[in-house]
C-alpha cells in the first residue's frame, strides 16, 4: 500500500512540477524561387524576373529568468517556424519565415531525445541572449538568377531547401546555492521557512514536501544565498522508493548540502549514513559536495543528548564536517547555523567569510529579481490541496 502511495504522490508532484518534456522543433523551409518572364505592352522578350524564395524561420531557445517550470513545452510539444514565402514575377523576393523562439528558465538542459547527447545548457544567460539552434532553409533562385548570353529565357529555378527536425528532451534543473537532504520530517521545510520567506507546506506527516521549493537567504544587502528544498529521501530511494530521489537531479547544481537529521526519531543513529548512501548510489560527484549537518528537534525530551552522540560519531570519521544541533521551531543555535551556511558557501565559492569586510566575489555579482517569487512553481497547487 505504501508504493501505491508513493507512486500516486509522485505523480500529482509531476503534474504540479513540470522538470521534463519531450518536445519536436522544426525549422522552415526556404521559399521557391520563381519562373517568371516580363510581360509589357511594346516590350517583347522582356527576359526573365522571377524572384527568389524567402529564408525559413530559425529555431532559438532563450532564457526567461520569470520561468518556473517547463510547463509551457508539455503543452506544446512541437514548434515549428515559419516556412519562407516563394519568389513572384518582377523580380519580387519572398518572405523571410518567422523564427520560433522557444522560452526556458535558467538551470535548463537540451539534449537530444534519441542519443542523450548534450546540446546546449542555460546556467547564466542574460535574457538577451539567443541560442541559435536549427537554421531555416534557404530560399531558392529565381529564373532571373540563370540568364545567360546563350539562354536568354530560363524556364528553371530553384527549390527552397527543406528546414530540420530534432526531437528534444528538455530537462530543469533548479539553480542554488545549497540544497537540503534529509528524511521525510526531519525539519528541512521549516528551516527553509525560518531562513527565507518561502513558504513551503509544513505538516506532521510524511512527504508533505512533494516538489522542489526555492528560498532566498539574505545575508546582507550584497549578497544572498539560495537553498532548495526537495521532498524527502528515504531508504531504498536509488532504487525508485519515495518522492525524493525523482528530484535530486534539482540539488546537483548546488555548491553544498545540508544533512538535517531528526534527534526525535528512532533510526538517528543510522540517518546520516543511510542518506549520504542513498545520495552516493545516484551520483558520487553529488555526495562529495561540502556539507553540513543539523542536528534537529533538540527541544524534544533525550534529543540532545541523541544530538551529542551524532556529532560525536561523525566527527570521529569527518572532524571536518560541521555538525551543529539545532531546533528550528524553538529557534535554538539558528544564528549559529546560519553563519556556518554562509561561511560553507563562500568558501566553496572562492569568497570571504561572513566576518570578513571583503564581498565574495560569487556572492557580490549575484542578481536577484526581488518581485521573484522564491517559492518554487507548483507549490500553489501543493498547498491547495
Amino acid at each position: 500500500m505504501g508504493s501505491v502511495i508513493a507512486a500516486s504522490d509522485w505523480y500529482k508532484a509531476m503534474i504540479n512540477f513540470a522538470d521534463e518534456a519531450i518536445i519536436e522543433v522544426r525549422s522552415g523551409k526556404g521559399g521557391n524561387g520563381c519562373i517568371s518572364f516580363r510581360r509589357e505592352k511594346y516590350i517583347p522578350r522582356g527576359g526573365p524576373n522571377g524572384g527568389d524564395g524567402g529564408k525559413g524561420g530559425d529555431v532559438l531557445f532563450c532564457v526567461k529568468r520569470n520561468m518556473r517550470t517547463l510547463a509551457k513545452l508539455r503543452n506544446k510539444v512541437v514548434f515549428k517556424a515559419k516556412n519562407g514565402g516563394d519568389g513572384s514575377s518582377w523580380n519580387k523576393f519572398g518572405k523571410n519565415g518567422d523564427d520560433v523562439v522557444i522560452a526556458v528558465p535558467p538551470g535548463t538542459t537540451i539534449r537530444d531525445a534519441e542519443t542523450g547527447e548534450l546540446i546546449k545548457e542555460f546556467t547564466d544567460e542574460s535574457e538577451d541572449e539567443q541560442f541559435l539552434f536549427l537554421k531555416g532553409g534557404k530560399g531558392g533562385w529565381g529564373n532571373v538568377h540563370f540568364k545567360s548570353s546563350t539562354n536568354q529565357a530560363p524556364r528553371y529555378a530553384h527549390s527552397g531547401t527543406p528546414g530540420e527536425v530534432r526531437t528534444l528532451k528538455v530537462e530543469l534543473s533548479i539553480m542554488a546555492d545549497v540544497g537540503l537532504v534529509g528524511f521525510p520530517n526531519a525539519g528541512k521545510s521549516s528551516l527553509l521557512t525560518a531562513f527565507t520567506n518561502a513558504r513551503p507546506k509544513v505538516a506532521p506527516y510524511p512527504f508533505t514536501t512533494k516538489i522542489p521549493h526555492l528560498g532566498v537567504l539574505h545575508v546582507d544587502d550584497e549578497r544572498d544565498i539560495i537553498i532548495a528544498d526537495i521532498p524527502g529521501i528515504i531508504e531504498g530511494a536509488s532504487e525508485g522508493v519515495g518522492l525524493g530521489i525523482q528530484f535530486l537531479k534539482h540539488i546537483s547544481r548546488t555548491s553544498c548540502l545540508i544533512y538535517m537529521i531528526d534527534c526525535a526519531d528512532e533510526n538517528y543513529r543510522t540517518a546520516y549514513s543511510t542518506l549520504k548512501s542513498e545520495l552516493a548510489s545516484f551520483s558520487e560527484e553529488l555526495a562529495s559536495k561540502p556539507r553540513m549537518v543539523l542536528c534537529n528537534k533538540i527541544d524534544v525530551a533525550g534529543a540532545k543528548e541523541r544530538a551529542r552522540e551524532i556529532i560525536d560519531a561523525i566527527h570521529a570519521d569527518e572532524p571536518e564536517t560541521a555538525v551543529i544541533a539545532v531546533s528550528v521551531t524553538a529557534n535554538m543555535n539558528m544564528r549559529d547555523a546560519k553563519l556556518h551556511i554562509v561561511k560553507m558557501v563562500d568558501e566553496r565559492d572562492g569568497g570571504q567569510s561572513l566576518e570578513e569586510e571583503t564581498v565574495s566575489s560569487f556572492l557580490a555579482s549575484r542578481s536577484l529579481d526581488e518581485a521573484m517569487e522564491v517559492q518554487y512553481p507548483g507549490s500553489e497547487q501543493a498547498e491547495a490541496e
